[in-house]
Parts: C-alpha cells; sequence; structure tokens
C-alpha cells in the first residue's frame, strides 16, 4: 500500500439520487467553445441544434444538482437533536463527495462545548484510534487548530487525494490507515460568519480519490446550511443542559441520614426544565420530613418558583412539621401571594421512625404506595384540590403505621403521566410494579425505587426527553 496510486474520481453515492447531468465548463474568455459535457452525446458541429442541446444539457445539472441539495437540507432541517444532526450531515456529506466512511469533530469555538466526535461506518474502537494519532496530523485537527484563513484553517477544505503517496504522512497515521482500510479524505470546516467555528467534518475513502470541483461545490454549500442549523440545536442543547443543572442545584445534593430510615430519590427532568421537586430533612425530636411536589409549567420561570416553593416548605416544616395540614396552608397562602398566575401540588408526610408512625396531608397529589413483604396498597388520603385553585385551602391529614421493612413510596405525576395510559391504567401499573419487587431488593429503597422506575416505564421511557418530570422519593422503616 505504500506505492502511490493514481487518484479516481469520487462518484455520487447511490443513496442519494445523483444529477443526471454535469455541468458543462463555462467558455473560455477569448471565445474558444466549450467542451462538450459527458452526459451529452457527441453532434457534427454542423448540426444547428447543438448550443441549444449544450444549454439544456446545462440547466439540467443545475437543476438536479439544486434537487439533490433541496432534498438533503430538507432531511436534516427534520433533525431536532444535535447527535441525530450530526449523523445526517455525516451520511448527506458522503453521498455528495462519493465517501464511504466519516467522521465529525464538534468543538465549539467559545469553548462552551458540548465537545464530542460522531463518526459513519466507524464504531467507537476505530474513533479511538484515530484519536491515538497526533492532532496535528490529522486533517481536522490542522482546521480546528489552525489560523483563520490559513490553509487548513477555518477557511478552507482539506484533500488527501493519495495519503501512502504523500511524503511526510506521520507514521501513526499510516498504521492507523492501513488498520482502518481508508487511502484518503476531504475535509471541511464547520464554521460562517453568523455560527462561529463550530467543528469540522471528515470523509474518508476506501481508495485513492477526491471530490470533483461540482462535489466540493455542492457539499461546500450544504456544509454552510448545516452549520447554521448545527448552531441552532447547540443553543438548545446549552439551554436544556442549563437548566437541567439549575433544577439539580434546587434539589437536596444529598439526603440526610436518621436513624431508623433509609431514604433514596430519583429525579428525571424533562428537556425544557419543570417543576417537579422532593425533599427531606431532618425536624426536631428525631423526626423526619419528607415532601413532593410539582409546579404547573416549565422552562426557567417553573424552575425558579419551584425552588421558592421548596425552600419556603422547609421554613413552615421546621416551624410547624408535626401538623402537615399547617404546613401545606402556609404554602397555599405563599404561592397565592407571590405566585397568582401558577398552581401546584404537593404532598408532606411528618414521620417518626421510632414508632414508625408517618402524618401526611396532601394538595391535588397523588397517594403515596406502601411495599412491604404482606401487602403493597395506595395510602387513603382524603380528595384535595391543588393549592392556588380555591380560595382557601384545607384537607384532612392522614396518619398510618409502617412495618419494620416496609417502604414509604412518594412519587410525582411524571411517573403516570409518561405512560401515555389513562390514569387508572397508570395506577394499576405502577401498583404491579411495586407488587413486583424481587424479595432480593426490598431491603434497598435505592433498588425498589429503581425497579418501579423501569417497571412502569420500560424501554428507555424512564431516560426519554418527555414534558413530563419524574420524581420518586422512598423511605425503608428498619
Amino acid at each position: 500500500m505504500n506505492a502511490p496510486h493514481p487518484p479516481k474520481v469520487a462518484g455520487i453515492d447511490s443513496t442519494v439520487p445523483s444529477p443526471a447531468h454535469t455541468v458543462a465548463p463555462a467558455p473560455a474568455a477569448t471565445g474558444t467553445p466549450p467542451a462538450p459535457s459527458p452526459n451529452v452525446q457527441n453532434l457534427p458541429d454542423t448540426a444547428p441544434n447543438a448550443p441549444s442541446a449544450l444549454l439544456q444539457d446545462r440547466l439540467a445539472g443545475w437543476v438536479s444538482d439544486l434537487t439533490t441539495l433541496h432534498e438533503l437540507t430538507e432531511r436534516l432541517a427534520r433533525t431536532d437533536a444535535l447527535a441525530d444532526a450530526l449523523q445526517e450531515l455525516l451520511r448527506a456529506g458522503a453521498a455528495l463527495v462519493g465517501a464511504r466512511r466519516g467522521l465529525v469533530v464538534l468543538e465549539p469555538g467559545d469553548d462552551l462545548g458540548p465537545d464530542t466526535t460522531i463518526g459513519l461506518g466507524l464504531d467507537r474502537s476505530d474513533l479511538g484510534h484515530i484519536e491515538t494519532v497526533p492532532r496535528g496530523a490529522m486533517s481536522y485537527g490542522q482546521i480546528l487548530d489552525g489560523p483563520a484563513g490559513a490553509p487548513g484553517g477555518e477557511g478552507g477544505e482539506i484533500v488527501h487525494a493519495d495519503l501512502f503517496a504523500e511524503d511526510g504522512l506521520d507514521p501513526r497515521h499510516r498504521e492507523v490507515a492501513v488498520r482502518l482500510g481508508y487511502a484518503a479524505s476531504y475535509a471541511l470546516p464547520l464554521a460562517t460568519d453568523a455560527a462561529g467555528r463550530l467543528g469540522a467534518a471528515v470523509w474518508l475513502y476506501d481508495e485513492p480519490a477526491e471530490p470533483v470541483e461540482r462535489q466540493r461545490h455542492l457539499v461546500g454549500l450544504y456544509a454552510r446550511y448545516a452549520t447554521e442549523h448545527l448552531a441552532r440545536l447547540l443553543e438548545v442543547e446549552r439551554t436544556r443542559a442549563c437548566m437541567a443543572t439549575i433544577a439539580e442545584e434546587l434539589l437536596p445534593s444529598r439526603l440526610p441520614r436518621v436513624a431508623g430510615v433509609q431514604l433514596a430519590a430519583l429525579h428525571r427532568t424533562g428537556p425544557r426544565g419543570g417543576g417537579d421537586w422532593y425533599d427531606a430533612l431532618p425536624l426536631p425530636d428525631a423526626a423526619l420530613g419528607l415532601a413532593v411536589g410539582s409546579v404547573t409549567g416549565s422552562g426557567p420561570s417553573a424552575i425558579a418558583a419551584m425552588g421558592r416553593l421548596r425552600a419556603s416548605l422547609r421554613a413552615y416544616a421546621v416551624m410547624e412539621g408535626e401538623d402537615p395540614v399547617a404546613v401545606l396552608s402556609d404554602l397555599e397562602l405563599l404561592l397565592r401571594l407571590t405566585e397568582p398566575a401558577r398552581s401546584a401540588t404537593a404532598l408532606f408526610a411528618y414521620c417518626e421512625p421510632a414508632l414508625r408512625k408517618i402524618t401526611l396531608a396532601g394538595a391535588g397529589h397523588s397517594p403515596p404506595l406502601l411495599v412491604g413483604e404482606r401487602r403493597t396498597e395506595f395510602v387513603e388520603t382524603s380528595v384535595s384540590a391543588p393549592l392556588g385553585m380555591l380560595a382557601c385551602w384545607e384537607a384532612p391529614s392522614v396518619e398510618l403505621e409502617a412495618e419494620p421493612g416496609e417502604t414509604v413510596l412518594l412519587y410525582t405525576d411524571g411517573l403516570l403521566h409518561r405512560t401515555g395510559d389513562p390514569m387508572d391504567r397508570a395506577f394499576a401499573r405502577l401498583h404491579s410494579a411495586a407488587a413486583s419487587v424481587p424479595k432480593a431488593l426490598r431491603a434497598d429503597p435505592a433498588a425498589i425505587a429503581d425497579h418501579v422506575l423501569r417497571t412502569v416505564l420500560p424501554d428507555g421511557l424512564d431516560t426519554a426527553d418527555s414534558d413530563e418530570d419524574v420524581v420518586l422519593l422512598a423511605a425503608r422503616f428498619e
């Protein structure tokens, strides 16, 4: 493979409709007639329709190229996730330049991330081999690290028509190319004036090859459009990550250790950030306060409201936690005064671990679930309205006593809504999931919560993007 190979012209991948005609070169300034297109039959020079046929062929080529470009950009525009858009960019670019494999390196120039590398026809181990090559020896490294406008910088493409015929090829690069079976590459920067530099895309050829001028023009137009689309998705991704971080910071960083009870919590935030929350705090006289709730809406305003409501409940719980009704009444008054256009559901439980006694009250919230060796049942709570819905909220509290080894499971409605089932079927599914917890897991509240979550929301629904947040708070009494 070390001997030089004559480069060949790359073709359009058959997975994308290729232009039926090739655009003929423009006539020279000296008046020399242009060479005929390869797809046009040779006609006698004396034929009166020769110029007309040549013009029609050229126009047909332009229309075909624009149609192909339109189809590819439409397909890209339908992607709404960054990873999907990067994959679509690689597939479309490979079709346009006639390559089979490639990779895209996402490294935004503002250093705010996210940084990632995604391959087409390359698995994780292949990408790992490529990353062992010194960065400066790879075309994507020359694009990302080179000065703007310089060869291999943000302003231009990099073509290696025959890697093994080039002088000075890095030995490690040669070794990786032989291992992965590619002999040529074509790289483009993903950068525009509006979006800045986002990364670089590289397509790999199995044999010495390079794209022709028409292919370079088309993939360049496509890459500019793709960069703008990626910039929009990147901003959405950053916003989601920021809201998720804020929401997590407003929730407990760790659960307290209280004698006689074990605690565990699971939290899944939707892509836009929601207002579901939970809390567990030690109270005077060796008591424990447990709370879950949900604020209406999503986005930054809902997250902020959730943070204020949770902080207020902690204060009320310290002052009058032994009376859950009083705690929620104070919380309802605060909500009406500070968030008049918003409502919330909440449940607060005052626990005495030494006695395994629980006093709780709920405001429009789903009832807790008691999970034990001999019973799995919902706690009977009175029907009540959410906070902020009535001029004066009030509902009676209920008391229950847990058996040794039983777990009380508190949750938000997002767990039920994500199933997509009617509420009666969703409750039945939750009950069935709790009853099916294996005996070996019942001593671990974290394992119980995880089993319930994955059983109620199978096939990745527990982690899939959804407008609904999910909270599970498990307390196992010893």
